[in-house]
């Protein structure tokens, strides 16, 4: 994901981009995926070739943090883990200078909670990009019990200009996209469960009568079940509703490390495409 919306600012600005991560081989593979992503849309005649040089003038790669200090705008595309995105957010606090915005990439995770250990929760945002961050056309805004109005004006013109249609969102677990599609998801999995129909037909179903782009089993596996279960299990939690209780068939593909698209098998079969 930070790879993806790394190479949409750097295509859709003209300002320099930094993409950070701890680990090196990662971000070696974000500068293969970028080149690649970059090689395809010249393929296409969407990009010039002198347009994805600038593109590449303009982006920089490190693993030192302290190479980071000196920047308008953080946005974070760590997995969903609430204590790492904090620890992440405390120490770019201290380096960062005092009229940065920080923007959180969370699909589910409080805002507020991730902003609290900061000095600067005026200043701090949801904003949650869909994958693949360079084509799809949302992004869901987020504001923290602190946020700012002037904050909340600065990301949403800025993600307009990234050619992205702004909707937004209070600090409730889920927000209106997770929340909504996990739902969804989830009932998928009882009604597989339960015998009602096959996988086949219940993505069919969902894709021929409401015109979704896939099934809701097919997203599963396309998200990872396991990230599925963790965000059912949040909404479970925060809202102490039984209508998010994760079904068992879900958690049973979990534990036995069927976890879709990322290990080959999910509630399909993708062994003969790895």
């Amino acid at each position: 994901m930070g790879t993806h919306i790394a190479y949409l600012i750097t295509q859709k600005t003209l300002g320099k981009v930094i993409v950070y991560d701890s680990n090196q081989l990662s971000l070696e593979k974000s500068k293969a995926t970028i080149t690649d992503i970059g090689q395809k849309a010249i393929g296409k005649a969407k990009l010039l070739d002198s347009e994805f040089a600038s593109m590449l003038s303009r982006l920089t790669f490190t693993n030192s943090i302290d190479s980071v200090s000196n920047c308008d705008l953080v946005i974070e595309a760590i997995f969903e883990n609430l204590a790492i995105k904090q620890e992440l957010f405390a120490a770019l606090d201290k380096v960062m200078p005092n009229h940065c915005i920080f923007a959180t990439n969370t699909s589910s995770l409080s805002v507020t909670q991730i902003a609290a250990k900061t000095k600067r929760t005026s200043q701090f945002i949801g904003m949650h990009f869909f994958s693949p961050a360079h084509i799809m056309k949302l992004i869901e805004l987020i504001p923290g019990l602190d946020t700012s109005t002037e904050t909340i004006a600065k990301i949403k013109d800025f993600s307009q200009q990234l050619g992205k249609e702004v909707v937004m969102a209070n600090d409730f677990p889920g927000f209106i996209t997770t929340r909504l599609g996990l739902v969804l998801i989830n009932e998928a999995i009882y009604t597989l469960m339960e015998g009602i129909s096959s996988k086949e037909e219940i993505d069919t179903a969902m894709k021929l009568g409401y015109n979704h782009p896939m099934g809701p089993l097919e997203l599963a596996d396309f998200i990872g079940l396991d990230v599925c279960l963790n965000i059912l299990n949040r909404l479970y939690e925060g809202f102490s509703d039984s209508k998010y209780r994760p079904c068992p068939l879900l958690k049973n593909y979990v534990a036995a490390n069927h976890l879709g698209r990322k290990t080959g098998s999910g509630f399909y079969d993708y062994s003969r495409s790895t």
